[in-house]
């Protein structure tokens, strides 16, 4: 029997293990003749995208729920090393250390917030990187609406003002809301570019302004943190704000077990690989989503978000099987680009194309947002194997739909 390891249950890894089973059955392959297992550190697959909400009911999804149905095995484990020459994995699980071969392999471990080395981060900072650590900034708000007012209390300090920075710091008003924290409240975003959303567009960073301006959220731009205590955050300007709850959203990486592998990675620490999702000069390895970055239209490649994780792996699902059994293998090409920020209680705000155009604003665009977060994004949750496969076909989705004009 061949085996096909899968290394990450996100929203590559998730659908590259959907899809090499469907591609499985479709060549009339059984379990037998090909094992699909996966291997993530939780037994669930998160909505990664809405741990910003205070809702977090609907965003941990388990895995038997998904992978039983379809005959792809899973475990649980922490991975430590892959040695490509011996196309080994060697992690941590709950019965210790075990090495688990592999005849083909799909990296799809994703990124991880970057942290640095700042005097109280570790110890006083929160992140909603993971469902976890979703879970545990939620608690801590409840915690905090439970217990007497104070300047510290009702203030929340979002450090980093790109995609998710700004999504968490629209979203605040409604979370401190949730959890009781009324009355006179602080939110605060602080970013060391000159303009917020620096990395995302003259076009739409006036969209983003009006929409926190109308939010209060104030703005700390050209500034770093200096250090955290569990009273507030000092800043390199000499400003210290009294603050309870700090939240870290300043960049993503790729997983450092992408430095397992020789070859090319860019300044993310991202894989590089071909429109196959193969990683070039490593035989038998595919990787996908965060940790990946491929080339999609000729010109752009990849960035580190849902709308290519899933179709990146559903590519390399179909691919690494057919690869396996000397089959052609399909390319990705995906020729559309959207960004769609959640803006709060403001809305939303939709762009279309790589220099990010303002299409829909407001309401109109929240009404897409919630669409991708609660509709498009999900897999399907019934149980059955043929929505499942329909759902992973090696084909790429029409852009998210609008719902009118700003």
């Amino acid at each position: 029997m061949a085996r096909i390891v899968v290394l990450g249950a996100g929203f590559a890894g998730l659908w590259a293990a959907i899809g090499a089973a469907r591609k499985r059955e479709e060549i009339g392959a059984s379990e037998r003749d090909i094992e699909i297992h996966l291997v993530d550190r939780n037994p669930y697959h998160n909505i990664r995208v809405r741990n910003y909400e205070a809702d977090l009911a609907e965003v941990a999804l388990p895995l038997p729920q998904l992978l039983d149905p379809i005959g792809v095995s899973h475990g649980l484990g922490e991975i430590e090393a892959i040695d490509p020459a011996r196309r080994e994995i060697s992690l941590v699980t709950s019965a210790g250390e075990e090495t688990l071969s592999y005849d083909r392999l799909v990296l799809a471990l994703g990124s991880e917030v970057m942290r640095p080395d700042i005097p109280g981060l570790a110890a006083h900072g929160f992140d909603v990187d993971s469902y976890a650590a979703a879970l545990r900034l939620e608690d801590h708000l409840v915690s905090l609406g439970r217990s007497a007012p104070s300047v510290g209390r009702s203030t929340v300090v979002v450090v980093g003002a790109g995609f998710t920075g700004i999504e968490v710091a629209a979203e605040m008003p409604a979370r401190l809301a949730h959890a009781g924290i009324t009355g006179s409240r602080r939110i605060i975003l602080v970013d060391s570019n000159p303009s917020v959303g620096a990395g995302i567009g003259a076009h739409a960073r006036p969209v983003i302004e009006t929409a926190l301006t109308s939010l209060d959220v104030e703005m700390r731009l050209g500034v770093r943190v200096a250090s955290v205590e569990a009273a507030g955050v000092h800043l390199s300007s000499g400003e210290f704000i009294p603050a309870q709850t700090v939240i870290w959203c300043t960049g993503m990486r790729a997983s450092r077990l992408a430095a397992s592998f020789p070859g090319g990675r860019d300044r993310l620490g991202r894989l590089l690989v071909d429109p196959f999702m193969r990683v070039a000069d490593v035989p038998g390895v595919f990787a996908a989503g965060d940790v990946a970055s491929s080339v999609i239209d000729g010109l752009h490649p990849t960035v580190m978000s849902c709308q290519f994780a899933r179709p990146m792996g559903r590519f390399a699902g179909h691919n690494v099987v057919a690869d396996l059994v000397g089959l052609p293998m399909l390319p990705l090409r995906i020729d559309w680009y959207v960004t769609v920020l959640d803006l709060g209680g403001w809305g939303a705000l939709y762009t279309e194309g790589w220099n990010r155009e303002v299409r829909a604003t407001g309401a109109a665009a929240k009404a897409t947002k919630e669409t991708i977060n609660r509709k498009r994004i999900y897999p399907p949750l019934t149980g059955r194997k043929d929505e499942l496969f329909a759902a992973a076909a090696p084909t790429v989705q029409a852009p998210p739909p609008t719902y009118g004009g700003r």
